[in-house]
Parts: structure tokens; sequence; C-alpha cells
């Protein structure tokens, strides 16, 4: 579903993203990892189109990540999701089938399944402006989903959540994980990444320094926090 291969990305004489490699299977949920500054959100941005690699190649099921056709069969929610806030849930999502090729009542039907989706039902006509940030989130989730994309990329989408918003979101992950999506998954909660994900990649000034399956690398007994803390520590010395 995604293959980077060699991909570097230099800001100038900053390189953001070093000689990475990596594949995300179809119906895999992956997990980048990675402390700020890592080079994560670069890569998300390379994938999203929004920037192109200066070396290297990003693919979204065999297509070039630059180009459109690539991007119409994936959903994305970023870290800080912001709804205006004189709209309600029901009606920010209308607004967003648009973008995908919808209107009327074609755009009211796929509002209403994604708002089920979600379990927003009984709130998604309520304004927004009174919404707590779990169920920002899940609005946010509905619109990344509308249209049934194939790939669905989210950026700590658990964020400033509290342990019910998390217990929410995870859930609604979960289930779009059994319906077959693949996920790919930008997060600082390892404990998270550690129930939910199958595979991961560790990143580091910009360079992958471990990847593989989540039991792979917990192997030893080790958390995945241990994992992370020991080698970034060894690549800062």
């Amino acid at each position: 579903m995604i293959i980077l291969d060699n991909v570097t990305k230099n800001f100038g004489n900053f390189k953001a993203v070093d000689q990475v490699s990596l594949q995300v299977n179809k119906g895999e949920f992956f997990a980048l990892l990675g402390p700020n500054g890592a080079g994560k959100t670069t890569i998300i941005r390379m994938l999203l189109g929004f920037i192109q690699p200066t070396s290297g190649s990003v693919l979204i099921n065999g297509t070039p990540s630059s180009k459109i056709n690539a991007r119409k069969n994936l959903g994305y929610i970023a870290e800080q999701h912001m709804i205006p806030p004189h709209l309600s849930g029901f009606e920010y999502l209308f607004r967003h089938a648009s973008l995908i090729g919808l209107s009327g009542k074609n755009a009211r039907i796929e509002a209403e399944r994604v708002v089920e989706v979600v379990s927003m039902t009984g709130k998604e006509k309520n304004k927004s402006s009174g919404y707590s940030k779990g169920m920002k989130q899940r609005i946010g989730i509905a619109a990344a989903i509308m249209g049934n994309p194939e790939l669905l990329m989210l950026d700590e989408p658990v964020s400033g959540l509290d342990p019910l918003g998390i217990r929410d979101v995870r859930n609604i992950i979960g289930n779009l994980r059994s319906d077959g999506l693949t996920i790919m998954l930008n997060s600082h909660l390892l404990s998270e990444v550690e129930k939910t994900c199958d595979t991961t990649a560790i990143m580091h000034k910009g360079r992958i320094v471990k990847k593989g399956s989540i039991d792979s690398i917990l192997s030893h007994g080790e958390s995945l926090e241990e994992v992370f803390v020991n080698y970034v520590t060894q690549e800062n010395k």
C-alpha cells in the first residue's frame, strides 16, 4: 500500500529525512514513532503530496504520492483537527462530502453513515463549539473515512484526550481495522501503539533506527517504551 524507497528530504542544509525505506502492506496497522524533530511529520507530508522528496520515491498503491490519483483513496486526520465553531458536526461533514464529489441526498446519506460509525448519533446536530476534544476527534475521523478510503493516516489521534476519549477513539480505529482498512499512525503514546499496531518503525534524526513487527521488537520482554528509549539514547551518543 505504501512504499518509501531510499527517501531523502532536505530543507536547505537541513536533512529532515535521511535515506528512509519502509513498506506498509494492505490491511496493516503501522505506527511511525520518534521524538519531536525525528522526521515523522515530513514523511506524512510527503505521503499527502504536500511536499516532494529531494531524492527517492514515495508510492501509494504503486502511484507517486504527488499524483492526485494516489490520494483518492486516502483519508487523513491532523493532530489539531479543527471544526468551525458555528457548524454542527453534521453540517461540517455534509460540506466535507463535497470534497469527495458528493452533493445533495448522497452527501447526506454518507454523512449519516460516518456519524454512526464514530458513535456520534444524537450529537451530530449540536454546534461543535460545545464538543469536547474527543467528540471533535471523532468527527475528524468521520470526515477522514468518508467515501471508504483504503488508507487512513492518523497524526497523534489521541493526543490530549482523557482516558475515556482515548478508549473511544481506540475502539473506533479498532473497528475500522477489522473492516480491512490500512492504517498509518503517527504517535507519541507508546502504550497505545503496543496495544494496537502490527508493525512499527522508530525514527531518530531523520533515519529509521529500528523497524519490524511489534512482536519481534518486544521479543526480549521489554516494553515498547524501553525499546524506544534505548534506541534513541544510543543514537544520541
